[in-house]
């Protein structure tokens, strides 16, 4: 660019004018700013947050104690502990999660057979002390029961990437 050309922008002030055009371009557009506690974003139906343990639609818990998630769970945040019934299935006694180990990877979920242990939609579970993010098979049973809708219409969302 020549020095004339550089004088002229510099005296027609083009870059401030352009500016300002591409702020009242924005300034009367719809906002996009949401109010969060009152109004939530859109969530994908692969959004992983707090852990699940689902049941069947007869009341009976999912986990059959393979331990797959506990094998594959890079962070070594879930311990299992099962045994078999008179029937001869395998059930969950314990089952825990440490949140504040978990990095959220969805490989627990990946890895189970009969889809129990999901990471479902909440991811407002903020607690005040760390004993409350150490959760247990009767909490994340209750994670399952309260969010069930939403986890099964996921997953069935979810199943081409399966």
């Amino acid at each position: 660019m020549s020095v004339l050309q550089r004088g002229a922008k510099s005296l027609l002030l083009s870059e401030l004018i352009s500016g300002l055009g591409l702020t009242f371009r924005y300034m009367f557009r719809q906002r996009v700013t949401i109010n969060y506690p009152y109004e939530k974003g859109p969530l994908s139906p692969r959004f992983r947050g707090e852990h699940a343990l689902r049941r069947y639609p007869n009341g009976e818990e999912r986990c059959i104690a393979c331990k797959l998630c506990e094998a594959i769970c890079p962070a070594q945040a879930i311990t299992i502990e099962g045994e078999p019934r008179e029937d001869g299935s395998r059930r969950t006694t314990r089952y825990d999660i440490d949140m504040t180990k978990c990095i959220y990877c969805g490989l627990c979920q990946e890895a189970c057979p009969v889809d129990a242990i999901v990471e479902g939609p909440n991811y407002e579970f903020a607690t005040e002390t760390h004993e409350e993010l150490l959760y247990n098979k009767e909490k994340l049973l209750e994670n399952g029961d309260r969010w069930e809708p939403q986890l099964a219409a996921n997953i069935i969302a979810d199943a081409p990437y399966r």
